[in-house]
């Protein structure tokens, strides 16, 4: 059986934190899906489209690795892709109190998946999306934490 993880998030925008969670995923998973979750409750500061375009772009060269975008439980999507894990990153406590609680409800969602936290290489740690967007929102740069050449639309 195919070893599917979907790793979930909003990824407004996606990081070089991020980027280090899938590619140390790959050898763990067959495939790896990046869902960027729609949250009605968020306004997103980078476009949908435009993330998913720079996630694509990143991983081009990883025919294992895809985006896709949703608006549903987390547990569903995984569910309807056929994913038995979630992957998830850890940089600290505060991340892993927040995320326990998550997975425990996606495990009640549906029952056959599992979530697999990695923790954040240190060196990477720091980096935060929503650090990213005050420092892009002041006109600072912002390319050195992401995986790709951030432009603007």
């Amino acid at each position: 059986m195919k070893r599917i993880a979907l790793f979930p998030g909003s990824f407004d925008p996606f990081t070089k934190g991020h980027e280090d969670i899938v590619l140390r995923g790959l050898r763990l998973f067959d495939e790896i899906v990046i869902g960027i979750g729609r949250n009605a409750n968020k306004q997103r500061y980078f476009a949908l489209e435009q993330m998913m375009r720079l996630i694509e772009e990143t991983f081009r060269d990883y025919p294992t690795v895809r985006v896709v975008s949703y608006d549903d439980l987390t547990a569903n999507v995984a569910r309807q892709l056929g994913a038995r894990f979630l992957l998830r990153g850890l940089r600290n406590t505060t991340d892993f109190e927040y995320e326990n609680g998550i997975s425990q409800v996606n495990r009640f969602v549906y029952e056959e998946v599992e979530t697999v936290f990695l923790i954040t290489s240190p060196h990477l740690a720091p980096i935060s999306s929503s650090i990213i967007r005050d420092l892009h929102r002041y006109g600072k740069e912002i390319d050195s934490f992401l995986p790709y050449k951030f432009q603007e639309l």
